[in-house]
């Protein structure tokens, strides 16, 4: 200490000096910090810790260019989403608890069973002794109108507002939920934006007429990431969604623009609130050719289905553990894939 302010104050006495070190201590000390001497030396304390100097305004953190972006690329907001602060939301009806239901509880839902809510229209014993609470009869119509979809998406809205947790997705029980492709896609997000991201059906914007009062409409134009293939929300914008999408809205917004859940969803964050929609290709829904998919590609997609397209059968070709036969949709060849520690996997 006294050679190095030797070699830039050589004039100062030791009484400056400790007059410097009284004025040093004091602004720390209305700043929140502290002065620390250790073996003769002092350094810097804020709020009782050892000040870091990367932490000190305008300096550069370790690993990042000035610009702001790192060396590896990874920019300096990017926080590691945790499955546990995700709510993934599965729509179902009472007739496909068996032929699909119980195929997701074997396969990707064993992978994420704390985090998932099953959201169906029917009562379940069997089904509420494997998951709980987490499985949700919300009374609306079996049948697949737009009510009835709106309805179950509105339950879905509420339960998870009510949950704190900090991102929404809904997938349907034909999607397989690639949960670690999940979790790096939300990690890439800007923790502080509002985001709405899924794959749209459509490669246009839809035209909605919206109700307006004394029976007038207007045409409003909005893209929606089709429920299909599975979106996903942050919360912050899900409480902004609040006003139209919670509490029993969600149906009159619905009913304003005549259209069924996801596309409800798309209204309320495009058309209303102006957010815009994050197309991302890594969702996919039984509306899309899926042999197009290779299987290197697998590990990397968020989002799988199977189904019909063109009237032919429409599931991701691969060989995989289990023949064709036996695994009619490949979940299980898909899950034996990304997880082939799995006990009965071959």
């Amino acid at each position: 200490m006294r050679s190095c302010f030797k070699r830039t104050f050589p004039t100062l006495s030791g009484a400056t000096v400790t007059l410097l070190l009284l004025l040093l201590v004091d602004y720390r000390r209305r700043e929140g910090g502290g002065v620390k001497v250790k073996g003769g030396r002092f350094s810097v304390a804020a709020s009782g810790q050892d000040a870091d100097p990367s932490s000190l305004p305008g300096a550069i953190q370790p690993g990042l260019k000035a610009g702001g972006t790192s060396l590896s690329g990874r920019v300096p907001w990017q926080r590691k989403v945790e499955l546990r602060e995700v709510f993934i939301a599965v729509k179902t009806t009472h007739r496909f608890h068996k032929s699909r239901l119980e195929l997701l509880l074997q396969t990707w839902i064993s992978r994420a069973w704390k985090q998932t809510y099953i959201f169906t229209d029917g009562d379940d014993e069997g089904l509420k002794i494997q998951i709980g609470h987490r499985v949700i009869n919300t009374n609306c119509s079996s049948t697949h109108s737009h009510q009835a979809l709106s309805c179950k998406m509105a339950a879905e809205f509420d339960v998870f507002v009510a949950s704190r947790l900090r991102w929404f997705c809904h997938v349907d029980d034909d999607n397989y939920l690639n949960v670690r492709a999940l979790l790096s896609l939300l990690s890439s997000f800007p923790p502080m934006q509002d985001i709405y991201v899924g794959k749209p059906s459509l490669d246009h914007p839809i035209e909605a007429s919206e109700k307006l009062a004394k029976n007038k409409t207007k045409s409003v134009f909005f893209w929606f990431a089709t429920g299909g293939a599975g979106f996903c929300i942050n919360r912050g914008l899900a409480l902004k969604m609040v006003p139209w999408a919670s509490n029993g809205h969600f149906m009159d917004t619905a009913a304003r623009i005549r259209l069924p859940d996801d596309c409800t969803i798309g209204y309320i964050i495009e058309a209303v609130l102006g957010v815009k929609l994050t197309r991302n290709p890594l969702f996919h829904s039984h509306l899309e050719n899926l042999q197009l998919l290779s299987v290197p590609q697998i590990r990397s997609q968020v989002t799988l289905s199977y189904g019909t397209f063109e009237n032919k059968r429409n599931i991701i070709d691969m060989k995989g553990a289990f023949s064709v036969d036996e695994d009619p949709s490949r979940f299980k060849s898909i899950h034996c894939l990304l997880y082939p520690e799995t006990p009965w996997c071959p």
